[in-house]
């Protein structure tokens, strides 16, 4: 099975993933999640939003918390490489038919909205306001010590459309999963900034975000992250993991935040940055796929993803499923 081909020199110049804003029903208990246990650092915040950005990151925010009725995703945000590529950007989408809007985004340049051809809402802007190093203020690192964000996951109904939409704007497949006869795409991983994704696909009911991940130092982080999580109120927010995945061969760790949206703890995958880089393929039911050791995923991780607003949902064109831990 061919995958939609490289586009190596796209319209305009993503640099890499940015941000992401999520709606949450109690911004204080979010907050406490996000900064006191997971130990993201506030860099701004309100009664209806708080910023929040890993420690190794100079931009002002990573994750955006808004108060609201539900639990939501909202924009994924995309840094492009500067103030020319990014109205080139928007002119790219006005002349494929989707919609550009262009908003005031607090501590953010000039910035606007649109959404892919499935529904999911993007953001894109050039210059974020920048803070002084924190890096080296080891006082400051806790929970799990977050150092950057790291990529997007999202059920897409249709993957390959996804992949040939992402693959237009510069985005390289580096690992991929086909169905069992080898006609279709299921699942797909897609960077920017030379890792394994900036963002993937996972074929299900969508579009709908299925985590967002953050870069941990060692794995023994994580191990300290359970032992936090299991001791201050927070097992039942364990997901799945820790464990390695067979694609990206990253230490993982999946868990809830406090509305159900899902976090991924990830580190130790490789370097990507080869343009002529051939993707991995994986079998759907290939037990070491999911997880190196062989354990599957629990069901939930295939079936529940956080909506995102505004956005109408599609059944996926694909029936094949992967094997699931009973």
């Amino acid at each position: 099975m061919s995958i939609p081909a490289s586009v190596l020199y796209p319209p305009f110049n993503i640099v890499r993933l940015s941000h992401i804003v999520l709606t949450v029903t109690d911004i204080k208990v979010s907050r406490a999640f996000y900064a006191d246990v997971l130990g993201l650092q506030v860099t701004a915040e309100d009664d209806k939003r708080v910023y929040l950005r890993a420690l190794e990151e100079r931009g002002h925010h990573c994750i955006v918390l808004e108060q609201g009725d539900h639990g939501v995703a909202n924009e994924l945000g995309f840094k492009v490489f500067d103030e020319e590529h990014l109205d080139r950007a928007a002119k790219h989408f006005e002349t494929q038919g989707l919609p550009v809007q262009w908003v005031d985004a607090p501590h953010q340049g000039r910035t606007f909205r649109t959404r892919d051809p499935l529904g999911i809402p993007l953001e894109f802007y050039a210059r974020m306001d920048r803070l002084p190093p924190i890096h080296q203020k080891y006082a400051l690192y806790k929970g799990v010590k977050p150092l950057r964000i790291d990529h997007f996951n999202c059920f897409s109904p249709d993957v390959r459309a996804s992949v040939a939409f992402y693959n237009s704007l510069g985005f390289r497949v580096t690992e991929y999963t086909d169905t069992e006869d080898g006609s279709e795409l299921w699942a797909a991983w897609m960077h920017r900034k030379g890792g394994v994704h900036d963002i993937a696909f996972t074929n299900g009911l969508g579009p709908r975000l299925h985590h967002v991940a953050f870069w941990v130092p060692t794995p023994l982080n994580i191990i300290d992250l359970l032992d936090l999580m299991s001791t201050t109120g927070y097992v039942g927010n364990i997901e799945r993991g820790p464990g390695r995945h067979g694609i990206s061969n990253a230490f993982f760790l999946y868990i809830r935040d406090p509305d159900g949206h899902r976090i991924e703890i990830y580190c130790s995958d490789y370097q990507t940055v080869d343009p002529d880089l051939e993707p991995i393929r994986w079998d759907l039911k290939d037990p070491q796929r999911q997880t190196l050791w062989g354990a599957p995923a629990p069901r939930s991780w295939f079936e529940e993803g956080s909506n995102f607003r505004g956005t109408e949902l599609r059944v996926s064109k694909l029936k094949s499923t992967p094997i699931v831990a009973p």
